[in-house]
């Protein structure tokens, strides 16, 4: 049911000039596994998923291509895209940072009276997060390739606080969601401004964070692969 929105993401990857391919590498990835979760029937409403999970990606998709507006949180992730300096995650992690902080709460509003209320929603969107914590340890691994560093930090813990921290991630999304639910509608443009720029402010300090970790950015880089398309095929996995 998401062949589609799958394959857009893996194009959109593989035809990307520069680390802005690595987030729609990874998200593909993910996309297909919730694919094949609904055809597993591992959801309470699998078309209601499908919907879920396309109007998700077309918030990344519609930006990604040209389109506007585009949220200042995506504008800051792409700014850096052609930054060698940054780390392979800090990449990631500025694609994850403005689709689930920015974009997640506002598909739930979107989408949660046809579906009948966040609590019809709530079930469906948990189980997303074991789908993420299922995929995780395959994207860490192929991640590994290219990104020497990231099997020692592994081995320490480092996937389990990345997996930590999608779900926290996600945790934050709900409470968002939930909030502008229960506004007026034509109050909630006012704070989804705000939630944006919130969200630039934390794209900023992923990509300048303090130290110490500023002063092992640098060494760390050097343990990783400088060239931004081999990374992408790697994040693609079996996709590639």
């Amino acid at each position: 049911m998401l062949a589609d929105t799958t394959e857009q993401l893996r194009t959109i990857a593989l035809e990307a000039p520069d680390a802005s391919g690595h987030f729609p590498a990874m998200y593909a990835r993910v996309t297909k596994a919730v694919d094949e979760s609904i055809g597993a029937k591992r959801f309470a409403d699998g078309n209601g998923m499908a919907t879920f999970a396309r109007n998700f990606a077309g918030r990344y998709l519609t930006p990604s291509s040209g389109q506007p507006p585009i949220p200042g949180c995506w504008k800051a992730a792409w700014d850096v895209s052609g930054d060698r300096g940054l780390l392979i995650v800090q990449h990631l992690l500025l694609g994850v940072n403005a689709h689930v902080n920015h974009d997640l709460p506002q598909v739930v509003v979107d989408l949660a009276d046809e579906r009948g209320g966040l609590d019809a929603m709530r079930s469906d969107f948990d189980a997303i997060n074991r789908i993420l914590a299922a995929t995780q340890p395959e994207v860490m691994h192929d991640l590994g390739l290219t990104s020497r560093w990231v099997n020692i930090a592994s081995g320490l813990g480092g996937g389990r606080l990345f997996d930590f921290s999608l779900v926290v991630a996600r945790r934050q999304a709900w409470r968002s969601a939930v909030r502008l639910y229960a506004m007026d509608p034509a109050d909630r443009p006012a704070d989804v401004a705000e939630l944006d720029e919130l969200v630039r402010v934390l794209a900023y300090l992923v990509a300048h964070p303090n130290t110490p970790a500023r002063w092992t950015t640098p060494i760390l880089r050097r343990l990783e692969d400088g060239d931004p398309h081999r990374v992408t095929r790697a994040l693609l996995g079996p996709l590639a």
